[in-house]
Protein backbone atom coordinates (compact mmCIF):
# COMPACT_ATOMS: atom_id res chain seq x y z
CA UNK A 1 0.00 0.00 0.00
CA UNK A 2 1.75 3.51 -0.93
CA UNK A 3 2.07 5.85 2.37
CA UNK A 4 -0.43 8.64 2.66
CA UNK A 5 -2.75 7.44 -1.17
CA UNK A 6 -5.90 7.49 1.10
CA UNK A 7 -5.28 11.00 2.23
CA UNK A 8 -4.21 12.43 -1.70
CA UNK A 9 -7.35 10.73 -2.09
CA UNK A 10 -9.24 13.08 -0.15
CA UNK A 11 -7.35 16.26 -0.96
CA UNK A 12 -7.88 15.88 -4.82
CA UNK A 13 -11.66 15.10 -4.13
CA UNK A 14 -12.01 18.00 -2.22
CA UNK A 15 -10.00 19.97 -4.04
CA UNK A 16 -12.16 19.29 -7.05
CA UNK A 17 -15.67 19.66 -5.78
CA UNK A 18 -14.38 22.63 -3.75
CA UNK A 19 -13.19 23.94 -7.37
CA UNK A 20 -16.44 22.58 -9.63
CA UNK A 21 -18.97 24.17 -7.45
CA UNK A 22 -17.16 27.39 -7.38
CA UNK A 23 -17.17 27.10 -10.95
CA UNK A 24 -20.50 26.56 -11.38
CA UNK A 25 -21.39 29.37 -9.35
CA UNK A 26 -19.48 31.64 -11.33
CA UNK A 27 -21.44 30.15 -14.32
CA UNK A 28 -24.57 30.35 -12.95
CA UNK A 29 -24.54 34.13 -12.03
CA UNK A 30 -23.27 34.68 -15.58
CA UNK A 31 -25.94 32.73 -17.10
CA UNK A 32 -28.92 34.13 -15.01
CA UNK A 33 -27.80 37.91 -15.78
CA UNK A 34 -27.99 37.38 -19.16
CA UNK A 35 -30.82 35.72 -19.56
CA UNK A 36 -32.91 38.12 -17.36
CA UNK A 37 -31.43 40.86 -19.79
CA UNK A 38 -33.06 39.20 -22.37
CA UNK A 39 -36.51 38.14 -20.92
CA UNK A 40 -36.67 41.06 -18.53
CA UNK A 41 -38.99 43.21 -21.50
CA UNK A 42 -41.62 39.80 -21.22
CA UNK A 43 -41.24 39.85 -17.45
CA UNK A 44 -42.43 43.59 -17.74
CA UNK A 45 -45.58 43.42 -20.33
CA UNK A 46 -46.63 39.75 -19.40
CA UNK A 47 -49.04 39.32 -16.00
CA UNK A 48 -46.32 37.24 -14.41
CA UNK A 49 -45.57 37.75 -10.79
CA UNK A 50 -42.00 38.19 -9.09
CA UNK A 51 -43.26 34.11 -7.17
CA UNK A 52 -43.40 33.10 -10.91
CA UNK A 53 -40.13 34.49 -12.49
CA UNK A 54 -38.10 33.40 -9.08
CA UNK A 55 -39.91 29.81 -8.27
CA UNK A 56 -41.55 28.75 -11.75
CA UNK A 57 -38.52 29.88 -14.15
CA UNK A 58 -35.55 30.67 -12.01
CA UNK A 59 -35.41 27.72 -10.04
CA UNK A 60 -35.67 25.40 -12.79
CA UNK A 61 -33.35 27.47 -15.50
CA UNK A 62 -30.62 27.34 -13.23
CA UNK A 63 -30.30 23.80 -13.15
CA UNK A 64 -30.71 23.41 -17.04
CA UNK A 65 -28.42 25.49 -17.65
CA UNK A 66 -25.76 23.70 -14.87
CA UNK A 67 -26.27 20.24 -16.52
CA UNK A 68 -25.89 21.86 -20.37
CA UNK A 69 -22.57 23.16 -18.57
CA UNK A 70 -21.42 19.73 -16.62
CA UNK A 71 -19.29 18.89 -18.64
CA UNK A 72 -17.34 21.51 -19.54
CA UNK A 73 -17.43 23.02 -16.02
CA UNK A 74 -15.52 19.88 -15.09
CA UNK A 75 -12.47 20.36 -17.56
CA UNK A 76 -12.03 23.59 -16.42
CA UNK A 77 -12.40 22.88 -12.50
CA UNK A 78 -9.71 20.46 -13.21
CA UNK A 79 -7.16 22.57 -14.82
CA UNK A 80 -7.61 25.62 -12.41
CA UNK A 81 -6.79 23.38 -9.46
CA UNK A 82 -4.48 20.66 -11.20
CA UNK A 83 -2.11 23.43 -12.81
CA UNK A 84 -2.21 25.59 -9.21
CA UNK A 85 -1.12 22.05 -7.77
CA UNK A 86 1.24 21.69 -10.66
CA UNK A 87 2.71 25.81 -10.09
CA UNK A 88 3.22 24.99 -6.56
CA UNK A 89 5.54 22.06 -7.12
CA UNK A 90 2.88 19.52 -5.37
CA UNK A 91 2.18 17.53 -8.22
CA UNK A 92 6.36 16.81 -8.13
CA UNK A 93 6.69 16.17 -4.23
CA UNK A 94 3.26 13.37 -5.33
CA UNK A 95 5.32 11.61 -7.96
CA UNK A 96 8.65 11.74 -5.69
CA UNK A 97 6.69 9.88 -2.85
CA UNK A 98 6.59 6.95 -5.09
CA UNK A 99 2.93 7.40 -6.34
CA UNK A 100 2.80 6.98 -10.22
CA UNK A 101 0.49 9.48 -12.77
CA UNK A 102 -1.84 6.63 -13.13
CA UNK A 103 -2.63 6.23 -9.44
CA UNK A 104 -2.92 9.98 -9.22
CA UNK A 105 -5.67 10.29 -12.12
CA UNK A 106 -7.63 7.41 -9.67
CA UNK A 107 -7.89 10.06 -6.82
CA UNK A 108 -9.54 12.51 -9.63
CA UNK A 109 -11.62 9.76 -10.80
CA UNK A 110 -13.31 9.06 -7.70
CA UNK A 111 -15.02 12.75 -7.91
CA UNK A 112 -15.72 12.93 -11.78
CA UNK A 113 -17.58 9.49 -10.88
CA UNK A 114 -19.58 10.91 -8.59
CA UNK A 115 -20.05 13.50 -10.50
CA UNK A 116 -20.98 11.29 -13.26
CA UNK A 117 -23.52 9.56 -11.38
CA UNK A 118 -25.43 12.52 -9.95
CA UNK A 119 -25.63 13.93 -13.91
CA UNK A 120 -27.02 10.86 -14.64
CA UNK A 121 -29.99 10.67 -12.47
CA UNK A 122 -30.54 14.74 -13.14
CA UNK A 123 -30.39 14.03 -17.02
CA UNK A 124 -32.83 11.37 -17.13
CA UNK A 125 -35.30 12.25 -14.48
CA UNK A 126 -34.77 15.34 -12.59
CA UNK A 127 -33.97 18.21 -15.15
CA UNK A 128 -36.89 17.07 -17.34
CA UNK A 129 -39.76 17.49 -14.68
CA UNK A 130 -37.82 20.69 -14.02
CA UNK A 131 -37.93 21.98 -17.80
CA UNK A 132 -41.83 21.26 -17.77
CA UNK A 133 -42.19 24.40 -15.23
CA UNK A 134 -39.74 26.28 -16.87
CA UNK A 135 -40.77 25.68 -20.47
CA UNK A 136 -44.41 25.75 -19.60
CA UNK A 137 -43.34 29.44 -17.94
CA UNK A 138 -41.63 30.40 -21.21
CA UNK A 139 -44.68 28.94 -23.42
CA UNK A 140 -47.27 31.66 -21.13
CA UNK A 141 -45.00 34.30 -20.84
CA UNK A 142 -41.62 34.59 -23.29
CA UNK A 143 -42.33 32.43 -26.79
CA UNK A 144 -46.05 32.34 -26.90
CA UNK A 145 -46.01 31.59 -30.64
CA UNK A 146 -43.74 28.61 -30.23
CA UNK A 147 -45.80 25.84 -31.14
CA UNK A 148 -45.36 24.50 -34.46
CA UNK A 149 -47.84 21.33 -34.10
CA UNK A 150 -49.57 21.31 -37.68
CA UNK A 151 -53.61 21.49 -37.34
CA UNK A 152 -54.63 22.03 -40.99
CA UNK A 153 -54.36 18.84 -43.34
CA UNK A 154 -52.95 17.03 -40.82
CA UNK A 155 -52.23 12.89 -41.89
CA UNK A 156 -50.92 10.85 -39.02
CA UNK A 157 -50.45 7.01 -38.58
CA UNK A 158 -51.98 5.71 -35.35
CA UNK A 159 -50.73 2.56 -36.38
CA UNK A 160 -48.81 0.68 -38.90
CA UNK A 161 -52.14 -0.29 -40.73
CA UNK A 162 -54.35 2.89 -39.76
CA UNK A 163 -54.25 6.53 -41.34
CA UNK A 164 -56.06 9.53 -39.67
CA UNK A 165 -56.57 12.79 -41.61
CA UNK A 166 -58.01 16.07 -40.78
CA UNK A 167 -58.85 18.87 -42.39
CA UNK A 168 -58.61 21.08 -39.60
CA UNK A 169 -58.38 21.06 -36.07
CA UNK A 170 -59.22 23.60 -33.24
CA UNK A 171 -56.88 23.27 -29.85
CA UNK A 172 -58.39 24.79 -27.55
CA UNK A 173 -61.75 23.25 -28.45
CA UNK A 174 -60.28 19.77 -29.02
CA UNK A 175 -62.30 19.39 -32.13
CA UNK A 176 -61.96 18.34 -36.07
CA UNK A 177 -63.06 18.59 -39.17
CA UNK A 178 -63.74 16.96 -42.11
CA UNK A 179 -62.54 13.54 -40.01
CA UNK A 180 -61.29 10.73 -42.43
CA UNK A 181 -59.86 7.24 -41.27
CA UNK A 182 -58.34 4.03 -43.14
CA UNK A 183 -57.39 0.98 -42.29
CA UNK A 184 -55.42 -1.17 -44.91
CA UNK A 185 -53.99 -4.90 -45.09
CA UNK A 186 -51.60 -6.24 -47.40
CA UNK A 187 -51.14 -2.59 -48.29
CA UNK A 188 -54.95 -2.80 -49.80
CA UNK A 189 -57.63 -0.30 -48.59
CA UNK A 190 -60.28 -2.35 -46.39
CA UNK A 191 -62.44 -0.12 -44.36
CA UNK A 192 -63.17 3.94 -44.70
CA UNK A 193 -64.80 6.11 -41.76
CA UNK A 194 -65.49 9.32 -42.24
CA UNK A 195 -67.48 12.24 -40.22
CA UNK A 196 -67.88 15.92 -40.63
CA UNK A 197 -66.52 16.61 -37.33
CA UNK A 198 -65.18 14.94 -34.44
CA UNK A 199 -64.64 15.77 -31.14
CA UNK A 200 -61.82 14.28 -28.12
CA UNK A 201 -63.72 12.82 -25.42
CA UNK A 202 -61.37 11.81 -22.53
CA UNK A 203 -58.18 9.50 -22.81
CA UNK A 204 -56.75 7.49 -23.73
CA UNK A 205 -58.14 8.33 -27.35
CA UNK A 206 -61.67 8.69 -27.02
CA UNK A 207 -63.43 10.35 -29.82
CA UNK A 208 -67.42 11.60 -30.73
CA UNK A 209 -67.57 11.55 -34.58
CA UNK A 210 -70.96 13.62 -35.81
CA UNK A 211 -72.96 12.95 -38.89
CA UNK A 212 -70.37 9.75 -39.77
CA UNK A 213 -70.39 7.29 -42.52
CA UNK A 214 -68.96 3.55 -42.48
CA UNK A 215 -67.33 1.63 -45.53
CA UNK A 216 -66.31 -1.60 -46.14
CA UNK A 217 -63.68 -2.90 -49.07
CA UNK A 218 -62.95 -6.02 -51.00
CA UNK A 219 -60.12 -5.68 -53.01
CA UNK A 220 -61.46 -3.26 -55.55
CA UNK A 221 -64.70 -4.19 -54.70
CA UNK A 222 -67.43 -2.00 -52.47
CA UNK A 223 -69.02 -4.25 -49.93
CA UNK A 224 -72.69 -3.09 -49.26
CA UNK A 225 -72.73 -3.11 -45.76
CA UNK A 226 -71.97 0.83 -45.19
CA UNK A 227 -73.60 2.54 -41.81
CA UNK A 228 -74.25 5.88 -41.48
CA UNK A 229 -75.54 7.73 -38.06
CA UNK A 230 -75.14 11.58 -35.81
CA UNK A 231 -72.67 10.07 -33.72
CA UNK A 232 -70.61 7.79 -32.53
CA UNK A 233 -67.53 6.82 -30.28
CA UNK A 234 -64.37 5.82 -31.40
CA UNK A 235 -61.45 4.93 -29.62
CA UNK A 236 -57.93 5.35 -31.56
CA UNK A 237 -54.07 6.11 -30.25
CA UNK A 238 -55.09 10.16 -30.95
CA UNK A 239 -55.22 12.84 -28.49
CA UNK A 240 -54.92 16.59 -28.59
CA UNK A 241 -51.46 16.73 -27.28
CA UNK A 242 -50.61 14.79 -30.95
CA UNK A 243 -51.43 18.11 -32.23
CA UNK A 244 -49.12 20.91 -29.92
CA UNK A 245 -45.28 20.68 -30.93
CA UNK A 246 -42.84 22.74 -29.29
CA UNK A 247 -39.25 22.33 -30.78
CA UNK A 248 -37.97 21.85 -27.22
CA UNK A 249 -40.91 19.37 -26.45
CA UNK A 250 -38.37 16.66 -26.29
CA UNK A 251 -36.71 18.54 -23.17
CA UNK A 252 -40.06 18.39 -21.05
CA UNK A 253 -40.08 13.95 -20.92
CA UNK A 254 -37.87 11.99 -18.58
CA UNK A 255 -36.73 9.02 -20.15
CA UNK A 256 -39.02 6.71 -19.54
CA UNK A 257 -41.87 9.04 -21.30
CA UNK A 258 -39.11 9.50 -24.00
CA UNK A 259 -38.88 5.57 -24.59
CA UNK A 260 -42.68 5.04 -24.43
CA UNK A 261 -42.63 8.24 -27.16
CA UNK A 262 -40.16 6.83 -29.60
CA UNK A 263 -41.85 3.03 -28.93
CA UNK A 264 -45.36 4.89 -29.76
CA UNK A 265 -44.62 6.45 -32.62
CA UNK A 266 -42.61 3.86 -34.15
CA UNK A 267 -45.37 1.50 -33.98
CA UNK A 268 -47.78 4.42 -35.78
CA UNK A 269 -44.71 4.78 -38.59
CA UNK A 270 -44.88 8.78 -37.63
CA UNK A 271 -41.10 9.11 -38.55
CA UNK A 272 -40.96 11.67 -35.97
CA UNK A 273 -39.22 9.78 -33.20
CA UNK A 274 -35.37 10.27 -34.78
CA UNK A 275 -34.94 13.50 -32.81
CA UNK A 276 -36.38 11.84 -29.62
CA UNK A 277 -33.85 9.32 -30.08
CA UNK A 278 -31.01 11.52 -30.17
CA UNK A 279 -32.30 13.15 -26.88
CA UNK A 280 -32.07 10.40 -25.08
CA UNK A 281 -28.79 9.35 -26.20
CA UNK A 282 -27.30 12.37 -25.46
CA UNK A 283 -28.38 12.37 -21.62
CA UNK A 284 -25.95 9.47 -21.28
CA UNK A 285 -23.40 10.77 -23.65
CA UNK A 286 -23.15 13.91 -21.97
CA UNK A 287 -23.06 12.41 -18.25
CA UNK A 288 -19.69 9.75 -19.56
CA UNK A 289 -17.72 13.36 -20.93
CA UNK A 290 -17.23 14.17 -17.56
CA UNK A 291 -14.76 11.29 -17.14
CA UNK A 292 -13.19 11.85 -20.45
CA UNK A 293 -12.98 15.60 -20.03
CA UNK A 294 -11.59 15.05 -16.41
CA UNK A 295 -8.72 12.76 -17.63
CA UNK A 296 -7.53 14.99 -20.52
CA UNK A 297 -7.44 18.02 -17.67
CA UNK A 298 -5.30 16.04 -15.94
CA UNK A 299 -3.05 15.07 -18.67
CA UNK A 300 -2.94 19.17 -19.45
CA UNK A 301 -2.56 20.37 -16.48
CA UNK A 302 -0.20 18.19 -13.61
CA UNK A 303 2.95 19.69 -16.02
CA UNK A 304 4.54 22.64 -14.76
CA UNK A 305 4.99 24.81 -17.21
CA UNK A 306 6.15 28.82 -18.13
CA UNK A 307 3.01 30.27 -18.82
CA UNK A 308 1.31 28.94 -15.87
CA UNK A 309 -2.57 28.32 -14.92
CA UNK A 310 -3.28 31.15 -17.87
CA UNK A 311 -1.92 28.67 -20.19
CA UNK A 312 -3.55 25.69 -19.05
CA UNK A 313 -6.70 27.40 -18.96
CA UNK A 314 -6.23 28.50 -22.33
CA UNK A 315 -5.76 25.31 -23.55
CA UNK A 316 -8.50 23.71 -21.48
CA UNK A 317 -11.30 26.06 -22.91
CA UNK A 318 -9.84 25.61 -26.15
CA UNK A 319 -10.65 21.69 -25.88
CA UNK A 320 -13.72 22.44 -24.01
CA UNK A 321 -15.06 24.70 -26.86
CA UNK A 322 -14.12 22.21 -29.28
CA UNK A 323 -15.85 19.53 -27.39
CA UNK A 324 -18.97 21.69 -27.31
CA UNK A 325 -18.82 22.01 -31.40
CA UNK A 326 -18.57 18.55 -31.93
CA UNK A 327 -21.13 17.56 -29.67
CA UNK A 328 -23.49 19.97 -31.12
CA UNK A 329 -22.47 19.15 -34.57
CA UNK A 330 -22.70 15.52 -33.70
CA UNK A 331 -26.38 16.01 -32.33
CA UNK A 332 -27.68 17.39 -35.70
CA UNK A 333 -25.77 14.85 -37.73
CA UNK A 334 -27.64 12.44 -36.21
CA UNK A 335 -31.11 13.36 -35.98
CA UNK A 336 -30.61 12.47 -40.17
CA UNK A 337 -30.99 9.08 -41.47
CA UNK A 338 -27.58 8.45 -42.18
CA UNK A 339 -26.52 6.52 -38.89
CA UNK A 340 -27.97 5.47 -36.07
CA UNK A 341 -28.58 7.92 -33.08
CA UNK A 342 -26.19 6.18 -30.57
CA UNK A 343 -23.23 6.13 -33.07
CA UNK A 344 -24.10 9.95 -33.70
CA UNK A 345 -24.24 10.94 -30.15
CA UNK A 346 -21.22 8.86 -29.10
CA UNK A 347 -18.77 10.08 -31.79
CA UNK A 348 -17.33 13.25 -29.83
CA UNK A 349 -16.84 11.32 -26.86
CA UNK A 350 -14.72 8.53 -28.81
CA UNK A 351 -12.82 11.36 -30.66
CA UNK A 352 -11.89 12.54 -26.83
CA UNK A 353 -11.55 8.98 -25.39
CA UNK A 354 -8.39 9.23 -28.50
CA UNK A 355 -7.54 12.73 -27.42
CA UNK A 356 -7.47 11.69 -23.64
CA UNK A 357 -5.55 8.44 -24.32
CA UNK A 358 -2.93 10.29 -26.15
CA UNK A 359 -2.45 12.96 -23.83
CA UNK A 360 -2.40 10.78 -21.15
CA UNK A 361 1.13 9.13 -23.14
CA UNK A 362 2.61 12.61 -23.12
CA UNK A 363 2.09 13.74 -19.93
CA UNK A 364 4.62 14.10 -16.96
CA UNK A 365 5.07 11.10 -15.45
Amino acid sequence: MIPGFKLLDKYIFKKYLSSFFFTVLIFTMISVVIDFSEKVEAFIEEPCTAHQIIFDYYLNFIPHINWLLWPLISLIAVIFFTSRLAHNSEVISIFNAGISFRRLQYSYLSAAIVLTIIHLFGNHYYIPEANKKRLNFEHTYVWKNNDHGKTENVHLFVSPDTKVYLKYFNKPEKSARDFRMEKFADHKLIYVLKAKSADWIKDPGVWKLNNYEERTFNGLKETLNISRGASKEITISLSPKDFVQYINQKEMMTSLELINFINRETKRGSGVSKPFEVELQRRTADSFAIIILTLIGVAVAARKVRGGMGLHLAIGIGIGALFVFLSRFSITFAQGDSMPAILGVWIPNLIFIGVAIYLNTKAQK
